[in-house]
């Protein structure tokens, strides 16, 4: 059992970082107050392969494995977890089109997917169904040359932003067996968006409803088969949980660091801070649960990439442990830094905000305990 991360592992993590620390981080806060991520930010990270991190390379993707890509959002997130996020979501999108769609849609579309000169969002969630995501209502009938959409999706990150829409409709009824996936473009007829949400967190990525009202799609951009969509939601939803978790990996150790720095500067009764024991036990706790989180989180990304029928569940463990973790930590370096803690110069409010959302998307954190409590019932 080898737990120290390859040559190759160590480079992906490092070139990562250091685009986020030039590029991201001197930014985070504009961006956040402007409320929007700048496009061209995007094709300049595709050149370094992140445009389509797990997606082929026979496709023209990076090809990496699952625990490669959470070093990658680990990374980034050190930077700004709304902007890591953000690819992530770009990123399951990429290979759910690799995975399931056809020769013809792909040779179409991928270019520009993995360039990121068309930037993906993703589809699922509905002001009706969220963790009953099988009950989407959003209906899609056939027409002579290809579909039409009714209904509204939520919360999507990139509503009105992005260039293209991964999304579940329905195609039947029947629960989960009657949803399909579709492609729909950006200034496709019937297609339009709600106004911007105002957020706790993430508030620099743009998030609306994305609306169809009669929006017609050719028979073309129909993702893999009718019937099949809510399984390949399902299959992408691992990875996001492992990215999600990720992005608190790296949100909270930049916390820790500059929570110690602070401290090693902040003086008080005569002597600076990290010198109070009863501090330096809180840090040292800090510090065994990142680790533990660490940990725990590589160890499902491994699962997922060998294909151990226990993969689901440990994504779900490590997804429930690492974001309830990840608040843990900034939160208790928001009240290290005492009043400092709470203004945004200092930067960890920021942090404590954007992570909060990260037990509620990808699946809330109940959810990942119902997915864990039936398959230990199921396996006993």
């Amino acid at each position: 059992m080898d737990f120290a991360l390859t040559e190759e592992q160590t480079a992906i993590f490092d070139m990562a970082h250091a685009f986020g620390q030039e590029h991201i981080a001197p930014y985070a806060r504009q961006w956040e107050a402007e409320g929007t991520i700048p496009k061209d930010l995007w094709p300049r990270i595709a050149e370094l392969g992140f445009g389509g991190l797990y997606v082929s390379e026979d496709a023209g993707g990076s090809g990496l494995s699952r625990l490669d890509a959470t070093l990658v959002f680990e990374a980034l997130s050190m930077a700004c977890p709304s902007v890591a996020a953000f690819l992530s979501i770009h990123n399951m999108c990429a290979k759910m089109l690799d995975s399931f769609a056809d020769d013809a849609l792909k040779e179409r579309i991928m270019p520009g997917v993995l360039s990121m000169e068309t930037v993906l969002s993703y589809c699922l969630t509905e002001p009706g169904s969220g963790s009953d995501a099988a009950a989407l209502k959003t209906k899609c009938e056939r027409t002579n040359d290809g579909y039409r959409l009714n209904g509204t999706k939520a919360f999507i990150s990139g509503g009105g932003y992005s260039d293209a829409y991964v999304a579940m409709v329905r195609t039947s009824d029947g629960g989960a067996a009657g949803v399909s996936c579709v492609y729909v473009e950006d200034g496709t007829e019937g297609l339009s968006f709600g106004g911007l949400e105002d957020k706790m967190g993430w508030r620099s990525q743009p998030t609306a409803q994305v609306q169809f009202d009669d929006c017609v799609i050719p028979a073309g951009n129909l993702v893999g088969e009718e019937g099949k969509g809510f399984k390949y939601a399902m299959m992408g939803l691992d990875g996001g949980r492992l990215n999600i978790s990720a992005c608190s990996l790296g949100a909270a150790q930049t916390a820790m660091n500059a929570t110690l720095d602070y401290m090693g500067e902040r003086k008080a009764f005569g002597q600076t801070i990290d010198q109070f024991q009863g501090l330096q036990f809180r840090l040292a706790d800090m510090e065994i649960e990142l680790q533990a989180a660490r940990t725990f989180l590589r160890q499902a990304a491994w699962k997922l990439d060998s294909g151990a029928p226990d993969a689901t569940r440990f994504c779900a463990m490590a997804k429930k442990f690492v974001t309830e973790t990840g608040s843990r930590i900034v939160d208790q370096c928001l009240q290290l830094h005492g009043g400092y803690g709470y203004l945004a110069d200092y930067g960890i409010e920021k942090l404590v905000r954007d992570l909060r959302v990260h037990q509620i998307l990808e699946g809330t954190n109940e959810i990942m305990r119902v997915i864990v409590a039936r398959d230990m019932l199921k396996n006993r």
